[in-house]
């Protein structure tokens, strides 16, 4: 009974990374943002990200949670360099306006002058407001397989 269990639960898996993969219109519109997204943090485009973060997202960090100026800050200053985001697996799901994707990723940033490199799954929620999309919030969760 558990194999056919946990069959079931991987074969869901399955259809949910591919679907975000392949997928529908407005599942690649999320995933192709999250993208672009990764890039602007990587190449320190605030203001591209300014447009982007929604005035009440929210930010949760291994070290705490930050509100969108001092997101917004920590990327300017170079606090904390995104220098690679290794976008590994992918699903989106939604719930009414709302998209959330889940990115299993390996990321290598420079925090404190050290450069890191951390297994995460990031939690990004996206709302959609007047046509376009706004990210809520962006949590990441650190995996205890290694890097």
């Amino acid at each position: 009974m558990k194999r056919h269990i946990l069959g079931a639960l991987i074969a869901l898996g399955a259809v949910v990374t591919s679907g975000a993969a392949q997928g529908a219109p407005r599942d690649q519109e999320i995933v192709t943002l999250s993208k672009t997204k990764w890039r602007w943090m990587s190449e320190r485009k605030v203001d591209s990200l300014a447009t982007l973060f929604d005035d009440a997202a929210v930010f949760v960090h291994m070290g705490g949670t930050m509100s969108r100026s001092q997101e917004l800050d920590v990327i300017k200053s170079g606090m904390i360099q995104y220098k690679n985001a290794e976008i590994q697996e992918t699903s989106v799901r939604f719930i009414g306006s709302t998209a959330i994707l889940l990115n299993r990723i390996r990321l290598t940033a420079v925090v404190g002058g050290n450069e890191v490199v951390n297994p995460f799954v990031v939690t990004e929620v996206y709302v959609q407001q007047n046509g376009s999309w706004k990210l809520g919030s962006l949590s990441f969760t650190r995996l205890l397989t290694p890097p």
